[in-house]
């Protein structure tokens, strides 16, 4: 093998070491974008656990300043760009808040489709000081999304989202900052917010709707938080009565039928609810049907009120809602339980759909620069390099092989433990519970255990255990404790290797490299400042490598090294537990004993 391409393999094996394994990108959008950062929407079971396809959905993606460089985007979310898995569609979204103060934006953005089979990857891209605000809002949602209140606006009436327009009409309601999605609708009971009367809000006789809020009140409250009611007597009721969520509607000149729902809602706690219309009427709480009531849509051709019940013109609100709302939404078609679960699983605190990438920088000037240094490298510098790199193979190897290791450790502990305290003490039974898939350390001290405990009883069956016997047992346990610990920080040692000697070879590789670029400069007679600039950047390319594998392998054995703790710290506490039970147990007759073991 030539120089040259011993050459060429180093230079593309350090240049994945640099980059941390990042893929180069193979295309960009527009380049007057500096920076994109991939998104990843996992509809499958490891991610929102969706039953099936949902068409033109609308995304909830927020930014904080742990998965986003506000200090590198416009101060009013401007140059915010959603571009689809192609890296040539753009998706049609609108900034319901962005606040570059305090690192915090919720951004709508809409997707042709998620399905349950792969996760969907999309771009966002930022970082373009010129960029203006993108098409309006109303592009961001379908065309049967009738309304959409986020409750962003303060001190006007509520505005809708959407291209209908439907804003609210009287006085705006009090805001808290402090809501699930931005800001939050905050009633009193005496106070409402009266939607307009518009003819695509008016419900026809078993015509489909879906109304969905995010909801927020104190243990048991009572009322209404949707209502619309006409002159004819019919009406929907959407509330909540001693905290449990109900449906209730009635035709014109029939009696109301309500169906609630079996569970009360969690006091203090943001809940989604959504209700469907059509052939009948269901109740969904979390994305998950909770009632169903077994009569049509009635036609009502009235304004909705939000708060309480449709009174009379000019008379007060009737059974006013105490609490928050947040993040209305009405719409014309009927959807389905997918639908609905993807928002309740993406709006939600937890949001197990969006997750971030790492960002990547526009390719230009800086891939010069970095094949300069590559080009400037020196045999010295590539040998610490390829030392370097293989150090990091390896930490990266080990760290994900003891995170697998600790992580199952761990849940086989927590399963144990909820099964030994569920037989409470009854270790035959539980010998019979344990499945051949929970091995963990407890279970296998306990293995341990019951099998020390047994040979003690063969031998003297009509006999109690002495204190001599109870520590011998305890021993065994100690025992297998040790070395139960011993497989759990098994390889450990070399992170701490490349923690600690990473950064040192690296430094060796810079300071040959500069050596021999100053002998050099020596040799030629003359310092030119562009000729020593590469060898220089060359050189310290090495300490930078050096610090790629400490950082990492740095992070990696802490966070290792409390986890196991954790595990020894369980296996201590198990092991007195343990022997408490045998000797509470076994204190007493042989019988006793014979029954037990």
């Amino acid at each position: 093998m030539t120089a040259c391409c011993i050459r060429t393999l180093l230079g593309r094996l350090c240049a994945a070491v640099l980059l941390l394994g990042s893929a180069s990108a193979q295309a960009w959008w527009n380049p007057d974008w500096a920076y994109r950062k991939s998104i990843t929407l996992d509809a499958t079971p490891s991610g929102a656990a969706l039953g099936g396809e949902v068409k033109d959905a609308v995304v909830l993606v927020r930014l904080h300043e742990g998965v986003f460089n506000f200090a590198e985007g416009s101060a009013d979310g401007a140059d915010l760009r959603f571009i689809a898995e192609d890296d040539k569609t753009e998706l049609a979204h609108h900034v319901e808040k962005y606040d570059p103060v305090f690192n915090l934006a919720f951004v709508w953005v809409r997707v042709p489709v998620l399905a349950n089979g792969k996760p969907a990857p999309i771009w966002l891209y930022y970082g373009n000081p010129k960029a203006t605000v993108p098409v309006e809002s109303k592009n961001s949602y379908p065309a049967d999304q009738l309304l959409v209140y986020h409750f962003a606006d303060k001190d006007k009436p509520v505005q809708d989202a959407t291209a209908f327009a439907h804003h609210a009409t009287g006085a705006a309601p009090a805001l808290d900052d402090s809501g699930l999605i931005g800001s939050a609708a905050r009633f009193d009971g005496a106070t409402s917010v009266l939607l307009p009367a518009s003819p695509s809000l008016n419900l026809t006789a078993g015509g489909s709707f879906t109304w969905s809020a995010w909801v927020k009140a104190a243990a048991a409250v009572s009322g209404v938080l949707y209502s619309q009611r006409d002159a004819g007597g019919a009406a929907l009721l959407i509330g909540v009565n001693a905290g449990l969520p109900y449906v209730s509607a009635s035709a014109a000149g029939a009696a109301a039928a309500t169906a609630p729902a079996s569970a009360a809602l969690a006091a203090d706690t943001w809940t989604l609810l959504t209700v469907t219309g059509g052939a009948s009427l269901k109740l969904y709480v979390n994305g998950v049907l909770a009632a169903t009531l077994a009569q049509p849509t009635p036609a009502i051709s009235a304004s909705p009120v939000l708060g309480g019940d449709a009174a009379a013109s000019g008379q007060p609100l009737r059974s006013g809602f105490v609490g928050e709302i947040d993040e209305l939404q009405i719409a014309k078609s009927e959807r389905d339980a997918n639908a609905l679960l993807l928002a309740a699983v993406n709006q939600g605190a937890a949001d197990r759909l969006v997750s971030f990438g790492a960002d990547e920088a526009q390719a230009g000037a800086g891939g010069s620069h970095f094949a300069v240094i590559m080009d400037s490298l020196t045999l010295d510098a590539w040998v610490c390099m390829i030392v370097l790199a293989l150090m990091m193979l390896a930490s990266f190897y080990i760290m994900a092989r003891k995170g697998r290791q600790i992580g199952a450790a761990s849940k086989g502990n927590r399963q144990f433990m909820a099964l030994y305290q569920q037989h409470d003490g009854d270790f035959a039974s539980l010998q019979q519970a344990l499945p051949a898939a929970a091995e963990s350390p407890l279970s296998r001290m306990f293995k341990v255990g019951r099998t020390e405990v047994g040979k003690r009883v063969a031998k003297a069956p009509d006999a109690a255990l002495s204190s001599q016997s109870i520590e011998a047992i305890r021993a065994s346990l100690h025992g297998t404790l040790i070395r139960e610990n011993q497989e759990l920080n098994r390889l450990m040692v070399l992170l701490t290797i490349a923690i600690s000697g990473g950064p040192f070879i690296g430094l060796l590789g810079t300071v040959l490299g500069v050596m021999i670029t100053f002998a050099s400069v020596a040799a030629a007679g003359e310092v030119n400042v562009n000729a020593i600039a590469p060898g220089i950047s060359a050189a310290l390319a090495a300490t930078v490598t050096g610090l790629f594998v400490a950082i990492p392998s740095l992070f990696g054995y802490n966070y290792l090294l409390t986890r196991a703790k954790e595990c020894s710290a369980d296996m201590q506490v198990f092991v007195d537990e343990f022997v408490t039970r045998v000797a509470e147990q076994y204190r007493g007759t042989g019988a006793t004993a014979s029954q037990h073991g």
